[in-house]
């Protein structure tokens, strides 16, 4: 049977080396990586529809998984929104696909940033899990350049299981995730 290459790299090499450098003594302290979420606003949906369902289309490629879109909560008169109106597309990977993602976005797509230096250190939100952002889709190999009309960014989360951003940052380093201070 088929399993990633990031999750058998976490289970022969990470785990160890997080046991070792944290000093854990039972198994399930240790750090995993529990979902990757992604996540397109799309403020330019409110006048034209079709634009909802490109990001929809576009997310869906990228991620291997279909997205769904998300919905206003409420009015916004200043930015002509309405409650109930599609603003987004949003898509969560966990299991094989997760780390499928994860494999493709450090090897492939973040070299492909223009004057890419690295992740800055200061997404995380002091209870392990750290969030991104991306200025242009097209960094994906996915995604056709001919056929985009319009460049959007997203924001991508990793949530760990792991309880303090120093766990967190040790474990997405372990992973691969290139930032910026890197020792």
């Amino acid at each position: 049977m088929y399993t990633p290459r990031l999750k058998e790299q976490y289970n022969k090499i990470i785990i160890p080396t997080l046991k070792e450098k944290f000093g854990y003594k039972n198994p399930m302290e240790i750090p995993k990586l529990l979902k990757i979420c992604l996540n397109q606003g799309v403020g330019a949906a409110v006048s034209d529809k079709k634009i909802i369902d490109v990001a929809i289309d576009e997310m869906s490629v990228i991620a291997g998984q279909k997205a769904v879109r998300t919905k206003s909560k409420k009015d916004i008169s200043n930015f002509h929104l309405r409650q109930n109106l599609p603003i987004g597309a949003r898509v969560t990977l966990r299991n094989d696909r997760m780390y499928e993602f994860l494999d493709r976005m450090i090897s492939i797509s973040l070299p492909r940033v223009r004057d890419f230096a690295g992740l800055n250190e200061k997404g995380f939100d002091g209870r392990g899990n750290y969030s991104m952002g991306i200025t242009e889709q097209i960094i994906f190999p996915e995604i056709n350049i001919d056929k985009v009309t319009k460049i959007n960014g997203m924001d991508i989360t990793f949530v760990t299981s792991s309880v303090t951003d120093e766990e967190c940052l040790a474990l997405l380093k372990e992973f691969g995730l290139p930032f910026k201070n890197q020792k």
